[in-house]
């Protein structure tokens, strides 16, 4: 029998994602990948995976997923919700966030609604057993290529494991960082910022966005003031699309290209979000709100080295946990545990 486990309820947007295909860009196919590549490598971390090992990425709300293996070890980073461990005989416990547990076969995992960020990641130990399409599990569903069948989960899919059964070891415990959004987004002007005129960078600079709910995958449309094109106009030939790249369409309103970005793009993009803000953009859910603080090339690199360094760190937080004693009551109690009974009067005199 495949170790597998089953999608009950398969959640409002939850896919396979990976570190992303990079690579092939110039063949018209986008990176796609974790919108929020801390919590995937963190969740990965926890039930000893490699870094890019394919996660499923929770958007909103979690699934509800039945486990069809003789054990599976889990664990689930990002934003916070309830994630009950159900049994045939009623509720087992709670799986805590950013910590590792182990689940046996019957049991079910019914995770609820995100809160803190738009998106978590549920990792599996040893990875699933879905081939990879050039080189990367992430699905990007406009192209109906990569994860399970090219597409988000539905009710009734087997999602195969490659382990048939959990390592025993001591589960595994991070603590949780700061989700919380930076107060400004860093952006670096341009390469077409002179498409726009002074005003128009004012007021992207001074104003706060809100998410748009027309904002997925592929990228994040704000609502709020419009943005001014210079004489230049906001057309361009078309050239490549970096992830960040904020776009700005006719209607003046910024875009900023994510994950699933196309490759090349003909609108006038006013600036790019530095790399190391791109896993807080990931966390934002339609409604919230962004700003953009303008910095260097400097302050950009510096950043990214930060960010590099917390990665590079992260496994040196991560402490063990004794996994709790399970104890079969039942077998127990059948078993001929003592030899004989002696009463406490026949032992006096």
């Amino acid at each position: 029998m495949t170790a597998a486990l089953r999608v009950v309820v398969p959640g409002l947007m939850t896919t396979l994602q990976d570190l992303g295909r990079p690579g092939y860009q110039r063949l018209g196919v986008p990176v796609s990948g974790a919108l929020d590549q801390m919590s995937l490598r963190a969740a990965n971390l926890l039930v000893g995976n490699g870094a890019g090992v394919g996660a499923l990425e929770i958007a909103y709300q979690g699934p509800t997923l039945s486990v069809e293996a003789d054990s599976v070890r889990i664990a689930i980073a990002g934003g916070h919700a309830p994630i009950d461990i159900l049994q045939p005989s009623g509720n087992r416990g709670r799986l805590a966030p950013f910590q590792s547990g182990r689940l046996v076969r019957g049991e079910v995992l019914r995770m609820g609604v995100l809160g803190g960020s738009a998106v978590a990641y549920l990792a599996v130990e040893g990875g699933f057993d879905i081939d990879p399409v050039l080189g990367s599990q992430s699905t990007l569903t406009r192209a109906a290529i990569g994860g399970f069948k090219g597409r988000a989960l539905q009710a009734g899919d087997v999602l195969p494991l490659k382990q048939a059964a959990a390592i025993e070891r001591d589960e595994r415990i991070l603590a949780p960082f700061d989700l919380t959004p930076r107060k400004h987004v860093r952006i670096v002007l341009g390469p077409q910022d002179d498409h726009f005129t002074p005003a128009g960078l004012k007021t992207l600079l001074t104003h706060t966005y809100t998410v748009s709910r027309a904002t997925d995958r592929m990228g994040m449309r704000l609502e709020g003031p419009p943005l001014e094109h210079s004489s230049k106009g906001y057309d361009i030939v078309s050239d490549g699309i970096a992830l960040g790249s904020i776009q700005v369409p006719g209607n003046g309103l910024p875009i900023i290209l994510l994950a699933d970005r196309q490759t090349t793009g003909g609108y006038a993009k006013i600036a790019t979000v530095v790399s190391a803000d791109i896993p807080t953009l990931g966390r934002l859910a339609p409604g919230a709100s962004i700003a953009f603080e303008a910095v260097g090339i400097e302050v950009a690199e510096a950043a990214a080295r930060r960010l590099a360094r917390d990665v590079a760190t992260m496994a040196s937080r991560v402490a063990s946990v004794r996994r709790p004693l399970d104890i079969d009551w039942k077998r127990l109690m059948a078993e001929n545990l003592v030899s004989g009974v002696v009463s406490a009067r026949e032992s006096e005199g």
